[in-house]
Parts: structure tokens; sequence; C-alpha cells
């Protein structure tokens, strides 16, 4: 049995997304900056996709701007907050330790530059709570960064409330929600969001495709230069049949919400309680402020690198941390945040899963990872010192 549990890391493209993008890919190719009829066609699709984006993020279709994806969105996000800021002699940043890389390293870059960053502690269950943002803005803040859910171990930020004390402090408020869109419902009118940024691989769609809201009166800068396209915001070609199968992704998976949060929640569930079993084991995060598909575990004794070579064997495909990063031999900078020892956090598991995943698949997961991590243990030197009391146990 094969089994695809990394659908944090990416998702299979629906039916209608790729439906959605086969006669812009054939038929209908032309460029919708050209004035002719088949581009202004391409530009009609263009401007259907913007209103659907729009509609189920609670916004109007002249606040979204498409990009090639969550990272693009981020860094526009953050560089076009900065560059407000600093014309009014503010520059300092508010955002939390376990951000993704695509925030964090763009954070790196404007401290280079002379910002301050402040960087939120994590509590132990991967939850900020908006007092610690209330007391972190001073006078000179021009941003607040805070990402709506985690991508590693799932976790939900209080977004709607984080907003509310921007609003009321006059900082502008973004959120990275490439991991929450689609499982959560988002209003970003209610929830006082700037600026919000989602991607289409993550919801079903193709890789490639995203799109940064951007709330009417925020000046975005650019980061790619160029063209006049996208109001002038970001050059080049608009990806018309990436975009399409994006908004049909994301139309399909917003209308179909409480049915798949429904199935992914119970599936996620099982995991849990099955994973919970298996001694010195610890979930991290919050085990019920999270979303529906992600469960990521630490197992003391283990390496994770093996772990996933294991299970890969059994036909099962997950994760240790985000994909942005599976190339490092490094623990986790989430789990550190939440504050798992490094030799802890080196033995995680990320399974995150799909409305396409099956109870058939969960049993086979359930049955494979606790034999390869008894197999794992009884090959560890480590493990038997920890067996014999020659080092102590760290996870109950």
């Amino acid at each position: 049995m094969k089994v695809y549990a990394d659908n944090a890391a990416t998702t299979k493209m629906s039916r209608a997304s790729i439906d959605a993008m086969l006669p812009y890919m054939d038929e209908e190719y032309g460029n919708p900056s050209s004035l002719h009829s088949a581009g202004q066609r391409a530009a009609e699709a263009l401007q259907r996709a913007r209103e659907t984006i729009a509609k189920y993020l609670g916004c109007d279709a002249k606040e979204i701007t498409f990009t090639s994806g969550g990272s693009e969105a981020d860094n526009q996000a953050i560089l076009s907050a900065a560059a407000a800021g600093r014309k009014k002699g503010k520059k300092h940043i508010i955002s939390t330790a376990f951000e993704h890389h695509a925030v964090l390293h763009t954070l790196k870059k404007l401290e280079k530059q002379g910002f301050e960053i402040t960087l939120l502690d994590v509590h132990e269950n991967g939850v900020i709570s908006p007092e610690q943002v209330a007391s972190a803005i001073r006078s000179d803040t021009c941003l607040v960064t805070v990402m709506y859910a985690n991508n590693e171990i799932g976790t939900v930020q209080p977004i709607a409330e984080i907003g509310a004390v921007c609003r009321e402090k006059g900082v502008l408020f973004h959120t990275d929600a490439v991991q929450a869109a689609v499982h959560v419902l988002i209003d970003v009118r209610k929830q006082n969001i700037d600026l919000l940024s989602v991607s289409a691989h993550k919801f079903h769609g193709p890789k490639g495709a995203g799109a940064l809201y951007a709330r009417k009166g925020v000046i975005l800068t650019n980061v790619i230069e160029g063209g006049a396209q996208e109001r002038g915001k970001r050059a080049g070609t608009e990806n018309i049949p990436a975009i399409m199968g994006m908004a049909a992704a994301f139309e399909e998976s917003c209308l179909a919400m409480e049915e798949n949060n429904a199935k992914m929640s119970a599936m996620r569930d099982r995991l849990i309680d099955g994973l919970s079993g298996i001694p010195y084991s610890i979930l991290n995060g919050d085990r019920f402020y999270r979303l529906p598909g992600i469960v990521n575990f630490c197992f003391e004794g283990i390496e994770g690198e093996s772990l996933l070579l294991l299970l890969d064997q059994k036909g099962i495909y997950a994760s240790s941390g985000s994909a942005c990063t599976s190339g490092s031999l490094d623990p986790s900078h989430v789990l550190l945040a939440i504050g798992r020892p490094h030799e802890i956090a080196h033995g995680s598991l990320r399974l995150s899963l799909s409305v396409y995943n099956t109870d058939e698949e969960i049993d086979h997961i359930l049955k494979a990872v606790p034999a390869v991590v008894e197999y794992l243990r009884g090959m560890s030197p480590l493990w038997r010192d920890l067996e014999t009391g020659k080092r102590k146990h760290i996870l109950k």
C-alpha cells in the first residue's frame, strides 16, 4: 500500500483544478495584457479568478495580487510594510520564533538594513497569545507578522484577536495563511488582517501560483520589476493556467470545508490516539487548537531521517518538518521554539493528511510506525543506555 502523508509539503491536484487549467493551456492561450480578443478573453478569465479568491477571503478583487506562491507573497507583504514603516521612521517588526523561513529569512534581510526584529517566544503548546503581541508593540513598530497555522506542528493561532490588537495600535498585520487556507474560515475584514498570503499547491491546486491580499490603502512595494501586470505591483505575464487552477481548487475546497475537515479530523485523531501509545513519545503542539490534517510526534532514542527512510520502504511518504528544509540535518527550528531539546527534536515525524487519505491508510500507518520505532530503538546504543539507566529519559 502506498500512503501519501506529506500534504503539508504539497498536495495532489484535484480534478477540478486540472480541468480548469486545460483550456488555457490549449485553446485560450492569449496574454491578458494584449488588446486583441484572445488577450481580452484571458484578461476576463484572470478577473474571474481574482473575484473567486476575493470572495472566499472576504475582500475586494482589487485587493488580490497573484504571485508565484506563498514565499513570494510573504516577501512582498513584509518588504512592503517595512518600506512604509521606514518612511515614517518606524523600523521595528514583531514576529514569532516558529515562522516559515520565507518570513524569517526576509526578516533577517531587513535586520541587516537596520530594522529591529522581535521574535516572540512560543508556548510549549505552539500557540502565541494576543497579550504577547500587545506587550511587544512599541511606538516604532511598523508590522506584526504571525502565521495563521504552523506548517510543521499544525497549531492554529488566535488571528482575529491578534488582528484586533494590531488595529487598535495602528500597526499593520500580516499573516502567512499558506497552511491554513481552506481549513479555517478566513474573513480578512472581520479579523482585521491587512496582508495575507496563500499558495495553490497546499490546497490541491498547481505549484507556482499564489496570491497576496493587501487591504486597500496598503501600498505594495514591487519585488519583481518589469511590466505593468497586476496593477503595476507584480511584473511578469500572469500564469493564467495556474491561476485558473488555483481559483478552482480554492473554491472547491472552501465549499467543502466542513465536510473535508470532519473527515480529516477523524483520521488525525486516530493517529494521535494510536501514536500516543508508543512509549517515550510526545505530540508536538496543542491537541485541539490545530489544523484537521497535521500530526507531529517526537520519539525518544531515534533519528527522524532513519524513521522516514524505513517508512518509505513500507510505502508511507511522510516528513520530519518543512519540505523547504528537508535537506538539512539540523533539528527543526519549530520544535526548538516550543522547547523540545535537540536530541528529542531530531526524532520527529510529521504526518499531514488530505481529503484523499482513507481509513485503511491510517490503519497502515498505525501498524508501521510503532514497528519501525521499535526496530530503530533495538539498533540504537543510545536507547540501550536509556533502558539500562546509564542515561535518563527526557520524555515520560
